[in-house]
């Protein structure tokens, strides 16, 4: 995985919104990328609402926000109209710049080992150059953590985790 420091991969892909983008229209601003497992799965879901929520504070600063995963245009398509994302999806279903940002890895789940996207997320100064790395994000209030680092502020502190329970409740 990229870190800190290290020069941003330069990309070509095609948006569901935005046509097509390319990090050399990008030059000389910072944006940023957050890559993700696929559309319209309950933690994919969760994090890009939370983004498409909090999108008026990026305006605000003029940073671009792109999120990215290895669904094609359609599915980015049906995503954003399903939940009124706000922003564009690009779309990597050759996983180019998945590897080159190195977020393309091995996952385990209930013991079955598989290859997927990791959730991580990236600022790219104005200067080409990763400026901030979020490894392993959970999707819950991501986007103020993103927020609060372009702001140069502290990550808010998340917010505890209710318990679930499946018993009804007796009257």
């Amino acid at each position: 995985m990229l870190k800190v420091g290290d020069p941003a991969p330069e990309f070509d892909l095609q948006s569901d919104t935005a046509g097509e983008v390319k990090s050399s229209d990008l030059k000389d601003r910072r944006y940023v990328l957050y890559f993700y497992p696929r559309d319209d799965t309950p933690g994919c879901t969760v994090e890009a609402c939370n983004f498409r929520d909090n999108l008026p504070k990026f305006d605000k600063l003029s940073v671009p926000l792109f999120g990215v995963s290895f669904d094609d245009v359609d599915s980015h398509g049906k995503f954003t109209k399903k939940f009124s994302l706000n922003f564009p999806l690009l779309a990597d279903p050759d996983k180019k710049l998945i590897n080159d940002y190195g977020v393309w890895v091995e996952k385990n789940m209930y013991g079955k080992k598989y290859m997927g996207t990791a959730r991580a997320t990236f600022v790219i100064g104005a200067d080409g150059i990763v400026e901030q790395v979020w490894e392993k994000v959970k999707p819950e209030g991501h986007a103020e953590e993103v927020l609060a680092y372009l702001n140069g502020e502290d990550a808010p502190e998340p917010a505890p985790k209710t318990k679930r329970t499946s018993k009804a409740v007796k009257k």
